[in-house]
């Protein structure tokens, strides 16, 4: 028998909603541990584990050894030690040594 939403009160209908929306969220919650289960029956039939097929991550993100460091392009010429690759935000060194009358060509190493 379908429901009549015409006929329900604005409490009835705000009622439903909330209901709707926790079946919802039980139906994707079920799908995603049916996705899961799929994914790791056809790793196993290929005699692997989910988490070797995807190395022990989501899929999305990179190990920190899978990661490429830039080499330093700038050196403070205070401290040797401090060095910046010219990505990502400037270093304070870097901006005070700008500041002084540097230029980035006499930082670059």
């Amino acid at each position: 028998m379908p429901i009549d939403l015409n006929t329900m009160t604005s409490k009835e209908l705000e009622d439903l909603r909330g209901q709707v929306d926790q079946a919802l969220k039980d139906a994707v919650s079920r799908e995603k541990a049916q996705a899961r289960q799929a994914a790791e029956k056809a790793a196993a039939e290929f005699g692997f584990s989910l988490s070797d097929v995807l190395n022990g991550q989501d899929g999305a993100k990179r190990k920190v050894e899978d990661k490429t460091v830039s080499p330093p392009k700038y050196r403070n010429p205070d401290d040797p030690n401090q060095t910046w690759t010219g990505r990502g935000r400037k270093p304070g060194w870097f901006n005070d040594a700008l500041a002084n009358g540097a230029s980035p060509e006499e930082l670059e190493i």
